[in-house]
């Protein structure tokens, strides 16, 4: 017991001490540098300007997104750092917030450097609501928004948010930026991108980060997962995250050994909110084997460099019981189980009826298809990326998974 608290208590040291040497807590930095908040009671974060509606007792908290528009919140001019995203709106029905997007601009570029669903960009997988903190993000109660990966530009800053939904929104926000600063060349623009695939495709890894070519640090990404109907009850989480590096084609550089892995578990993952790794989404609680998952990993003492490019991919695999591979052929005799391998072997009822009889507790590797997405997060020597526009408003938003509460 007494390790354990002195671990726990070496690991709180740790991230105190790095949390002050990034803002130098007690120190006035060398050169002047200043604080804003941008708010709807100071959209341009200007000098004395705040809070001037109704005489400045709470004028305009608030402002709206009408369906089909947008709100710019933020548009900074000259050097700084973005340090904190704060929000919350005046809907939480998981259609309409995968209906809202994220945009974010740096240094005048046309491009976006960030493109992603407005939850799942804050770590609420799917669009659903979750209460969980980590090194990024958090919701203390599942009714906000929190982001605190820093946020360098040079010449300027645009963060926009998109309201693809039919429904009229209200939107509180604060932007915490620190202007001035004067940044060398060794300084990474913030990056993030949203894909999915429902279904994947068989025997084809999913892809977290597309390649993107420059040098910069992969941060980690925040991953959904939501079973194909007709696997519901089996275990999913077999596939490796593998990251591609600098020139390598068939095989990675990095590779991981399992879902459950990659996020820190072992055995199967359940609900967990951890620093730099965690589980913050399950769709049913009192199941063993959950319909949905969100979770999370961010590379911030591990950290994943690149200096030509990237890629990052995940396999998507089970780790089905033999039992309940036979019951899903009785259920559907046409039902293809392809073994994990060549592409060439399945499962057969007679295999796993004599399978069973040598070991009743017989499991075995499953090549599947299932609903996916990720939203990406890395840093890199450019404000923009080649990436494509992010995906419509009918694959962000069909299909989405159930909730039991």
């Amino acid at each position: 017991m007494k390790n354990t608290l002195l671990i726990s208590l070496f690991a709180i040291i740790s991230v105190y001490s790095a949390i002050a040497e990034e803002t130098k807590i007690n120190y006035m930095p060398e050169r002047k540098i200043e604080t804003r908040w941008l708010t709807g009671e100071n959209p341009k974060g200007l000098k004395g300007a705040a809070g001037k509606k109704r005489h400045g007792r709470k004028g305009a908290p608030v402002l709206g997104i009408p369906s089909g528009g947008e709100l710019v919140i933020a548009d900074i001019k000259g050097s700084g750092t973005i340090r904190r995203i704060w929000g919350t709106l005046t809907s939480f029905e998981p259609e309409i917030l995968r209906s809202l997007v994220i945009e974010m601009y740096w240094d005048g570029a046309e491009k976006p450097a960030v493109q992603a669903p407005f939850p799942d960009f804050f770590g609420h997988t799917f669009g659903e609501m979750a209460t969980f903190e980590n090194i990024f993000f958090s919701s203390p109660k599942a009714t906000s928004f929190n982001c605190f990966i820093p946020m360098s530009f040079k010449k300027s800053a645009k963060i926009v948010v998109k309201n693809k939904s039919k429904l009229n929104l209200g939107m509180f926000y604060e932007v915490d930026v620190i202007l001035g600063e004067e940044h060398g060349k060794n300084m990474l623009y913030f990056h993030s991108y949203w894909r999915r695939e429902n279904y994947t495709k068989l025997r084809e890894d999913f892809t977290i980060l597309p390649e993107v070519k420059g040098r910069g640090k992969f941060l980690g990404c925040n991953l959904g997962f939501h079973s194909n109907s007709n696997l519901v009850q089996s275990w999913w989480g077999e596939g490796e995250v593998k990251i591609f590096l600098d020139g390598d084609t068939n095989l990675p550089t990095l590779c991981g050994t399992g879902v459950e892995d990659y996020i820190g578990s072992g055995f199967g993952q359940d609900y967990f909110s951890h620093l730099y790794q965690g589980n913050q989404y399950v769709s049913n609680p009192k199941t063993y084997f959950k319909e949905a998952h969100g979770f999370y990993r961010f590379h911030v003492p591990d950290p994943v460099y690149f200096y030509e490019d990237i890629r990052v991919t995940i396999q998507v695999l089970g780790g089905p019981g033999y039992t309940d591979m036979l019951q899903f052929l009785r259920i559907d005799p046409n039902l293809k189980l392809m073994k994990a391998g060549n592409g060439k072997e399945f499962y057969t009822k007679e295999e796993l009826e004599e399978e069973l009889k040598k070991n009743p507790k017989a499991a075995g590797y499953l090549e599947r298809m299932d609903d996916w997405c990720a939203t990406a997060y890395w840093y890199m020597d450019k404000p923009f990326n080649s990436l494509p526009e992010l995906a419509p408003l009918k694959e962000r938003t069909e299909n989405l998974p159930v909730t039991v509460k």
